[in-house]
């Protein structure tokens, strides 16, 4: 089966350890490119938080974003997809969260946005268990953010709970799954991400495959995060990269070099750059 078009997570998928789209990726990519492929970034990133090298690659006209809640047409620059969470959604996670003492993060409308306190407070001291810059480059901060998340309970695409103390998140993940229409996933150590009740990497994907007309069996997509596994089932080619978590390594055909070793290199070459065709 011709693969007709590519899948790809960002970070610990398609990204190095930089946070760039190496050039061995790249060149990989526009090769499947020029071939005829569809390349598509699939992301729990938001739109506000897609790196330039992804932006500017010019084979790259959709992205899916927030966990597949927006897709984007970067050449119109608009969004033709919205799969939020429900209004009574975000007013049951805004009841059980207020109380409670972790880092938020909300996406609206294609922007992330932080708790006012905790951004403040990464700017002063310039510690946090993530990541200082791309917090500082890509959240926006909001104080009375519960407020702000109910004022906006139409549009929110996710909300992010991130986890100090990662021994918390089981338990807090219980709870989550208890809340009414939503989906819970991860795609970080630290963070558990909820979604609307039918929100995920996959449902976006169909829809793209539906829209240019792709099967599901001419599919592939790459991933390495609990959040990546609804994509990969959706697809004919599931492929891991080395660094991925085992739940993620057998839902996979294929187990190509970790992402800091261009494991999407590795995979395309391997299913699309070559004359063979099928899964071996």
């Amino acid at each position: 089966m011709t693969i007709k078009l590519i899948a790809l997570d960002l970070d610990g998928t398609t990204l190095d350890k930089n946070g760039r789209l190496s050039e061995g990726n790249r060149q990989a990519l526009m090769e499947a490119a020029e071939r005829g492929v569809k390349i598509l970034v699939a992301t729990g990133r938001p739109l506000c938080a897609l790196p330039d090298d992804i932006l500017n690659f010019e084979p790259i006209r959709y992205v899916l974003t927030s966990n597949g809640a927006r897709i984007v047409d970067l050449r119109e620059n608009r969004t033709f997809y919205e799969n939020c969470l429900a209004p009574n959604a975000v007013e049951a996670a805004v009841k059980l969260l207020e109380p409670l003492h972790y880092v938020l993060e909300t996406f609206v409308n294609g922007e992330a946005y932080i708790e006012g306190w905790y951004y403040r407070q990464v700017e002063e001291t310039c510690e946090s268990f993530r990541n200082v810059n791309y917090i500082l480059n890509t959240r926006k901060p909001k104080d009375d953010f519960y407020a702000f998340m109910l004022e906006n309970r139409e549009h929110i695409e996710n909300i992010n709970v991130n986890f100090e103390d990662v021994s918390e998140k089981p338990a807090m993940k219980v709870r989550l799954e208890a809340l009414p229409d939503v989906t819970i996933t991860s795609s970080f150590e630290h963070n558990l991400e909820i979604g609307g009740s039918t929100t995920s990497k996959g449902n976006a994907l169909r829809h793209m495959g539906e829209l240019l007309g792709i099967s599901p069996s001419e599919m592939m997509a790459v991933g390495d995060s609990p959040n990546d596994l609804a994509m990969l089932r959706e697809t004919g080619f599931p492929i891991a990269v080395g660094n991925a978590k085992e739940e993620v390594k057998k839902e996979a055909v294929y187990v190509a070099a970790p992402h800091y070793e261009d494991g999407v290199a590795d995979a395309v070459r391997k299913f699309v750059l070559t004359e063979k065709s099928g899964v071996e």
